[in-house]
C-alpha cells in the first residue's frame, strides 16, 4: 500500500510539473507575439529606416530621378535646404506651403563632388553631397524669410552632421543660396534664429548652391506614397516666438 501511494503521488508531482512548463511556455509564446505585434504598431519608422539601405543593393535606385516635373510657372525662384533625411523636409515643406504658393519640390543631392551620385554613393559620405530639398516657390504669395524661418523651426540646426538618430555629412544642415539677395537673407535669419531660437548654437551650413542632382524616383514624394515610412524624429515645428527683425 505504502509502495503505491509513494508511486501516485511521484506521478502527480510530474503531471504538475508538466502542467506548469506547459503554461510557462504559452505564456512566453503569447508575450513573444505580442511584443511582435507591439513593435509592428509603434515602430513602423525604425523597421523603415532598418530596411532603407537595402534598396539601392537590390537595385531599386538608378542613376538619379527621372520622373516628370510639374510645369514651373515664369516668375518663379528657388530655394535649396539641406535639414537630414529629405523624405521628411519634403513632407514638411509640401504640408506647409502646398497651398500657399509652392510650385514643387524635389529631393536630391548637392554640395559634393560627384557627377550624378546615385543614394548609395551619397549614404557613403565619399561625394561630399548632402541630403537637400529644391523648392520652386511664386513670390509673390512666399517669401525666402518666410521658406527659411520655417526651415529653422522643422529641425535641429546644432547638430553637426546629424539629425536625430541620422548620422553622416549627408545629414549636416545646409541653406544653398542662388543669388546676393539669397545670401544676405539667409545670413540674416540664420543670424537672428541663432541669438533668438537657438542661444548661439546653430552649425548650419550657409554657402552657394551649387550643382543640383535629383534623387531616384522613389524617393520623390516618398511619404506621400508611403505613409508609414521613415520620418526623422527631428522633423517637427518648434513652438517658437516669431523672430524680431533688427
Amino acid at each position: 500500500m505504502s509502495g503505491s501511494g509513494r508511486s501516485k503521488s511521484s506521478s502527480g508531482g510530474n503531471d504538475n510539473n508538466d502542467t506548469n512548463n506547459s503554461i510557462s511556455l504559452r505564456t512566453a509564446l503569447f508575450a513573444l507575439i505580442f511584443a511582435f505585434v507591439l513593435m509592428a504598431f509603434t515602430m513602423p519608422s525604425f523597421i523603415q529606416r532598418l530596411f532603407r539601405p537595402m534598396s539601392t543593393a537590390m537595385g531599386v535606385t538608378g542613376g538619379g530621378g527621372g520622373s516628370p516635373r510639374p510645369a514651373i510657372p515664369e516668375g518663379a525662384e528657388k530655394a535649396t535646404v539641406g535639414a537630414g533625411c529629405f523624405w521628411g523636409v519634403e513632407h514638411l515643406y509640401r504640408k506647409h506651403f502646398g497651398d500657399k504658393g509652392l510650385y514643387d519640390a524635389r529631393v536630391g543631392y548637392t554640395g559634393g563632388d560627384a557627377t550624378n551620385p546615385n543614394y548609395k554613393q551619397v549614404c557613403s559620405g565619399k561625394t561630399g553631397h548632402n541630403e537637400a530639398l529644391l523648392i520652386y516657390y511664386d513670390p509673390s504669395r512666399i517669401t525666402y524669410r518666410q521658406l527659411l524661418e520655417f526651415f529653422y523651426r522643422m529641425h535641429d540646426p546644432t547638430t553637426i552632421n546629424r539629425q536625430g538618430p541620422d548620422t553622416g555629412t549627408n545629414y549636416r544642415s545646409g541653406i544653398y543660396f542662388h543669388n546676393e539677395e539669397q545670401e544676405k537673407v539667409a545670413k540674416e535669419v540664420t543670424q537672428q534664429a541663432n541669438e533668438q531660437w537657438y542661444k548661439g548654437k546653430i552649425v548650419t551650413e550657409v554657402v552657394p548652391a551649387g550643382p543640383w542632382w535629383d534623387a531616384e524616383d522613389y524617393h520623390q514624394l516618398y511619404l506621400s506614397k508611403n505613409p508609414w515610412g521613415y520620418e526623422c524624429p527631428s522633423h517637427f515645428l518648434r513652438p517658437f516666438e516669431p523672430l524680431e527683425q533688427k
